[in-house]
């Protein structure tokens, strides 16, 4: 284990300790960062939709009231068989009060064509940036297997300079090398070490990359 924050065994292969690469790519179409946004949009643009279908009512008015009296008559009138006709002052009324707008005679179908076309299109593009997510992993990886693979090598290459150097500062306590033998064994050993760091640096940074596109911390992708 080369760092507790990675969670992953340099010496065993990357495809071995996670899970299956489709599995992984369920994964992030359901917590990548990307697609939860995406999500949102395309919940906007149906609530909008829904919307478009209804905003006719806003020009609708109801109506309710309760008028009292003492059963007097309010209104007169005739009959064909000339008796009075008359309406009770009390009792309830309620009705509902409609006015459409040329604007929402001629263009409500446009509009709600526009909201579903809207919708539509979040859908589409709900699965181009699925497309794009999923060759984006591929590529990050690709690249942290070979990051791991050169890794392993430059810290069996930094071991091994650490053995050389170990094995001369013995003997030049011993007195039986140069002290140019030593630098040259100390130099030997500093520059594999910042390679290794280096090539830790890139294999570490591709770790958090795919973290970030999957959207869950790497063990929780490892298998188990």
């Amino acid at each position: 284990m080369m760092n507790d924050t990675t969670f992953l065994d340099v010496d065993q292969d990357i495809a071995v300790q996670l899970m299956l690469f489709d599995d992984l790519v369920r994964i992030a179409l359901s917590y990548s960062p990307i697609m939860k946004y995406q999500g949102e949009i395309i919940n906007s643009l149906n609530s909008g939709r829904n919307l478009a279908k209804v905003q006719i009512l806003q020009n609708a008015s109801g109506f309710a009231n309760y008028s009292g009296g003492n059963q007097s008559l309010v209104t007169m009138g005739l009959n064909q068989r000339g008796d009075q006709l008359g309406q009770i002052a009390n009792g309830y009324r309620a009705g509902v009060d409609l006015r459409i707008s040329l604007y929402d005679l001629f263009g409500r179908k446009h509009l709600l064509k526009q909201a579903d076309a809207n919708y539509r299109a979040s859908i589409v593009q709900k699965d181009i940036i699925e497309l794009q997510l999923r060759r984006e992993m591929i590529t990050i990886y690709q690249d942290m297997i070979t990051a791991q693979q050169v890794l392993k090598y430059r810290l069996m290459d930094e071991q091994s300079a650490l053995a050389a150097l170990r094995i001369i500062e013995a003997e030049n306590q011993k007195g039986r090398v140069t002290s140019e033998v030593f630098a040259t064994a100390t130099n030997r050993y500093v520059e594999t070490k910042v390679i290794t760091e280096q090539v830790k640096g890139d294999f570490l940074k591709n770790v958090h990359q795919f973290e970030s596109l999957v959207g869950v911390p790497i063990q929780r992708m490892k298998r188990f």
